[in-house]
């Protein structure tokens, strides 16, 4: 299906059901290692309620009228921790623990030995996305400097060396995803902008190894975390973003509905497509589509209108289902109204 002008997407969760995962168990965090006891369904009938729950995804996402869809994420417990605990050279039973962005002590994997991918984690995913839609599909993977932030090192003592590793790893899954039908491919790295002097020295070599050979077009996602579970107020700018340029991803992903991004920042992005945040999943209102072209418009001060995707500011996992399907219906029908008025030109 030819993608138009100001294609929306997601930038990769949408809410799985309650009876799925139990919601107030999710709220209190975003799990770094494994958390079974999130799921509702046994491990029998684990595999088919989720792939059910996928469906309804996919389908909430082509109801709303959204033009590049991936498939929720409603397989896993959180963005990151599903890939990164499929990997050898982690130890499951003994996890470390890393103060978290309020202070607070999070579990998180501990590494014991070389990183290793030895087997596909999310191509089954891919494949069942591939065969439920026939729009512009899109697959996300936790990114290796993320993923290094996110665990404890008790075997490399060298954060580069660690993370180049966890981008081998990332590489060859991405390749895989690439043949199983992907469309698009995203890799989330909110973590570069919460440890600006290490993604300095080494986030764009090691996000660069992690897309080498990749010839669908990439995404690079950073946020200030998820609404629900970052209180507060956010950042109103980016600590490493310039730098992203120099990534071989085509796309970079912003967040800036919630913080109210100054959008002037773009220009440090020239020569990339921009995934514009224009979503605030800090507020449970429903944007109306008029809201939703006016930041779109916004962007378009800064970024040509073939170089602009509008999508919300993060993955949709922490919102009710019913509000959640608004935003996406007013983001489509926001870039409608912009759409229409550039093709008036």
């Amino acid at each position: 299906m030819p993608l138009p002008l100001l294609p929306t997407t997601v930038v990769g969760s949408y809410p799985q059901p309650d009876w799925l995962v139990n919601r107030e168990l999710l709220s209190k965090g975003v799990p770094r290692v494994r958390m079974a006891e999130l799921w509702r369904v046994p491990e029998p009938f684990l595999e088919q309620a989720q792939d059910d729950a996928t469906l309804l995804a996919i389908r909430d996402m082509e109801r709303a009228g959204i033009d590049i869809i991936t498939d929720g994420e409603m397989r896993r417990e959180s963005y990151s921790n599903r890939f990164a605990t499929a990997l050898s050279g982690i130890d499951l039973e003994t996890p470390g623990e890393v103060l978290a962005r309020g202070g607070r002590a999070t579990p998180v994997p501990r590494v014991v030995g070389p990183i290793r991918r030895t087997r596909p984690v999310e191509v089954r995913d891919m494949e069942f996305l591939r065969r439920s839609t026939e729009r512009t599909a899109k697959i996300t993977l936790p990114g290796p400097f993320t993923m290094s932030k996110q665990a404890v090192d008790a075997h490399y003592r060298d954060d580069e060396a660690m993370a180049m590793d966890f981008a081998v790893a990332v590489n060859q899954e991405l390749r895989d995803l690439q043949a199983a039908g992907a469309d698009v491919i995203q890799l989330d790295e909110p973590w570069v902008r919460s440890d600006p002097a290490a993604a300095k020295r080494y986030a764009v070599k090691a996000i660069n190894r992690a897309l080498e050979g990749i010839t669908v077009p990439t995404v690079v996602h950073l946020c200030f975390g998820y609404a629900a579970v970052v209180p507060g107020a956010k950042p109103t700018g980016y600590q490493f973003l310039a730098e992203l340029a120099d990534t071989t991803a085509q796309q970079i992903s912003i967040e800036a509905a919630q913080p109210k991004l100054d959008l002037g920042v773009l220009r440090e992005l020239k020569g990339k497509t921009v995934m514009l945040g224009v979503l605030d999943l800090g507020d449970l209102a429903v944007e109306s589509a008029e809201t939703v072209a006016a930041r779109i418009r916004a962007g378009l001060a800064h970024v040509a209108p073939n170089k602009l995707v509008p999508a919300p500011d993060c993955g949709m996992k922490y919102l009710p289902r019913a509000v959640a399907f608004g935003k996406l219906r007013a983001l489509a029908l926001g870039a409608a109204i912009v759409r229409a008025e550039l093709a008036a030109r």
